[in-house]
């Protein structure tokens, strides 16, 4: 799993829940999302120390809204492989 994509994953579902006032833990996002809790952990660590999310409040920053504004209206590239593309890679 690629980490730059799981932090588009986690500012969009952080963006969604802020239009609707909701405050997300690590826990909710990882359930969210689908992914392990850890992994949610590190990325939110470093979007943090790239100044689009407080990590220490679960808040995004301007930026981090705007780049997850963007983010909500476009579809993106699954996280993980669907079972027939692991099926091909192994054959």
């Amino acid at each position: 799993m690629e980490t730059s994509l799981l932090a588009l994953y986690v500012l969009r579902e952080m963006t969604i829940a802020n239009r609707f006032g909701d405050r997300l833990t690590l826990e909710s996002l990882s359930q969210r999302i689908g992914v392990r809790k850890e992994d949610i952990r590190g990325v939110v660590t470093k979007l943090d120390g790239e100044d689009y999310v407080d990590a220490l409040r679960m808040r995004l920053t301007l930026a981090g809204f705007a780049v997850g504004q963007s983010l909500t209206k476009c579809g993106l590239k699954d996280l993980r492989k669907k079972s027939e593309e692991l099926q091909l890679l192994a054959a």
